[in-house]
């Protein structure tokens, strides 16, 4: 499995998201499209992004009753992303179902991983909000078992806990790390944060980068930096 980057597409609207896109004159960077993006601008975005020749990883995270994710992921299977997710906490039976949903009648499906605990939560807030009291590292591997177990590819973690989740799932297990900053970026609301280096010394499969090349003064340049610092 190749490493690469995927950039947040974190854009309100359609126009300012190609806007964006064409700064980039034939390259094809592997983009995430979220809620923000989805939601404005519905199923079509994700079409057209695909028609000029982009990976998609799709965002959004499902969390329902086993049932609702199966037919809603048999609906995403036919975008054709390469990618989408769920929150691991909707339980093995729901990872389960997402599968059989999202795999289309020849066999092929996205890439399915699991969101396991957001880079913006760190051990006192889920102490505080969500009355879990494990220690926030075996949280995250236990949600992590319960992906491989129900048969995911990988799952979305901070890039700390990358390379435990590859020795505790094995190393074909993906892992898709936002919380990605350059040495010399702001952190934002993360909490949990690595530079692209570091995420490709720790083991990082796939970093998802959103402001610092989003909101970088030349993103394709931003976009050109978190290559050679992560892939190179």
């Amino acid at each position: 499995m190749g490493k690469d980057v995927i950039i947040a597409c974190d854009f309100a609207s359609a126009k300012d998201t190609f806007n964006f896109l064409d700064l980039f004159e034939g390259k094809k960077p592997f983009v995430k499209i979220g809620m923000e993006l989805f939601y404005a601008e519905g199923p079509e975005i994700v079409r057209e992004i695909k028609r000029r020749g982009h990976k998609i990883f799709l965002d959004l995270k499902l969390h329902d009753i086993p049932n609702t994710v199966k037919k809603a992921m048999a609906v995403l299977s036919r975008l054709d992303v390469d990618m989408t997710n769920l929150h691991a906490g909707g339980t093995v039976p729901m990872m389960k179902a997402a599968i059989e949903g999202l795999t289309r009648p020849d066999g092929t499906r996205p890439l399915l991983i699991a969101v396991t605990q957001l880079t913006s939560t760190d051990q006192a807030t889920m102490e505080h909000d969500l009355l879990i009291r494990e220690p926030i590292d075996e949280v995250v591997m236990h949600y992590a078992s319960c992906a491989k177990e129900a048969g995911l590819d990988g799952v979305v973690c901070s890039p700390l806990e990358a390379g435990k989740v590859h020795d505790r799932c094995g190393k074909d297990f993906v892992t898709v790390t936002p919380g990605v900053r350059f040495a010399d970026g702001d952190v934002g609301d993360q909490k949990r944060v690595m530079t692209p280096a570091e995420a490709k010394k720790i083991g990082s499969d796939y970093i998802v980068v959103g402001r610092p090349i989003t909101a970088a003064a030349d993103p394709v340049l931003a976009y050109e930096r978190c290559l050679r610092e992560f892939v190179d």
